[in-house]
């Protein structure tokens, strides 16, 4: 058994450390409410754009000749995934989940040359350990981000699309259910397709019967002015809100994560304040043999 002092320093040790996670968990709670309100408050703005856009997509006749990001190529070839985790960890499973979900996806149907956008440390250095096509990387993206921060990384997509770098664009990132859910989800970005849904959070916006309809549309002034435009402020927004429900996910993680360290640590130390008790009882015990033994000694010595 370990020393009194030993259990102490241990003591004093592993409150010190709930001390910690209690606090991040504080914070973390307190940010989560923040990317929960701006995930949820830009969610119904981003089904009905998802709707839009898989409308220009179902239609009729030659609908894939009006934009490039509407063509579905004939031959895929190379595909690239914007995998979207968080800076720092701490945060349970969060970034695991999502880092296994896009490794399943990468080496399924012959994807692993599969090119790589990462939003987030997690993603980049995972994936460049392990060899990995990352051509773009994004870190350090602002608490509360706007779309002017995820433009960039919008624009990497696009353009290696419309180049021809890329046959497919998908998106790799955690919806957030509630507070004690996550979803891993990886959805087809571009080209855009007509169908299901793959998100489950966006499903819920979404009428699945008028996603399918297939009504012509009629465009003033003329379907590539207004195509040109929509289509990727559009596709710009899938990504931003992809974004801002990673974050309102990555949040909740670590309060949850941080919770349950702290309430772990505050059992160990009431397990050490046991032993510890036990070992300076026995302690005392063994002192009073010892005195009572030396006594008994020094009585029969002089008598």
């Amino acid at each position: 058994m370990a020393s009194v002092r030993e259990i102490k320093r241990r003591i004093k040790s592993v409150k010190n450390i709930s001390q910690v996670t209690r606090a991040m968990q504080m914070v973390a709670a307190s940010k989560m409410r923040r990317a929960q309100e701006q995930a949820l408050a830009s969610r119904p703005y981003a089904a009905k754009s998802w709707e839009i856009l898989t409308h220009l997509a179902a239609q009729k006749g030659n609908a894939q000749q009006l934009h490039p990001l509407l063509t579905q190529r004939s031959e895929v070839k190379n595909v690239a995934v914007v995998l979207i985790t968080s800076d720092k960890g701490l945060a349970g499973a969060y970034n695991g989940n999502i880092i296994r979900a896009a490794t399943r996806f990468m080496q399924s149907d012959g994807r692993e040359n599969t090119s790589l956008i990462t939003v987030g440390r997690k993603g980049r250095d995972f994936m460049m350990r392990f060899g990995r096509n990352v051509i773009a990387e994004f870190t350090d993206l602002p608490p509360s981000p706007a779309i002017v921060d995820i433009s960039p990384i919008a624009r990497i997509a696009i353009d290696g699309f419309l180049a021809g770098d890329f046959d497919e664009v998908y998106l790799a990132y955690t919806d957030f259910i509630n507070t004690l859910t996550q979803d891993p989800t990886v959805r087809s970005l571009l080209p855009l397709r007509p169908g299901s849904v793959e998100s489950k959070v966006m499903s819920e916006y979404l009428d699945q019967e008028t996603t399918m309809v297939t009504t012509e549309y009629l465009y003033e002034p003329d379907p590539e002015t207004l195509l040109d435009t929509i289509l990727p402020r559009f596709t710009e927004l899938q990504i931003y809100q992809a974004v801002l429900e990673a974050i309102a996910s990555e949040h909740s993680a670590r309060m949850v994560a941080m919770r349950n360290a702290t309430e772990n640590a505050n059992e160990l130390v009431d397990d050490l304040t046991l032993t510890y008790n036990k070992a300076r009882q026995s302690a005392i015990t063994s002192e009073m043999l010892d005195i009572a033994g030396g006594a008994e000694a020094l009585a029969k010595a002089t008598a």
